[in-house]
């Protein structure tokens, strides 16, 4: 009998104990890497489904890198066009932080301020992020508006 409290006591411990560490791993693992954007929009506050406004990306800005790394740093390359050619303009470094409970992304580059997002998709090929910062009325309904970032590999 105390051999079997023992082993209900151990597994009801081992089972409460389990934080989805395994998932928020799994997450950090799927953001590594690089990404490129692919698409800009602004939703509708209102019902979070009606474009109002979807921005063609420039054949030099789809070349602009988002870097993430499981050690949280993370890094931003940027390209701007310099006459008829497109050239690095830079790169902002800092660090990242995420909750797999909640999708919430920080990013905070060396002298600048956080950056708050919610990760609506990740997959290994895609990622979308809401931006929480920098709230608009795009479309003057007194709503602010969702501004959406995708990102492909």
């Amino acid at each position: 009998m105390k051999k079997q409290l023992l082993l209900f006591a151990f597994s009801a411990l081992a089972l409460t104990s389990c934080k989805d560490d395994n998932i928020e791993a799994y997450e950090l693992e799927m953001m590594s890497g690089d990404w490129k954007i692919s698409k800009r929009e602004i939703i509708s506050g209102k019902d979070n489904k009606t474009v109002l406004y979807t921005e063609t990306i420039s054949d030099c800005e789809s070349k602009n890198i988002l870097h993430f790394r499981t050690d949280y740093y993370t890094s931003y390359t940027y390209f701007t066009e310099v006459g008829l050619e497109c050239q690095m303009g830079g790169k902002n470094e800092g660090q990242y932080t995420y909750s797999e409970e909640s999708k919430l992304l920080n990013i905070k580059n060396t002298n600048d301020t956080e950056r708050r997002y919610r990760v609506e998709v990740l997959t290994s090929k895609d990622m979308k992020l809401a931006q929480l910062f920098g709230a608009i009325d795009f479309n003057n309904d007194e709503t602010d508006d969702l501004y959406y970032i995708t990102y492909k590999r």
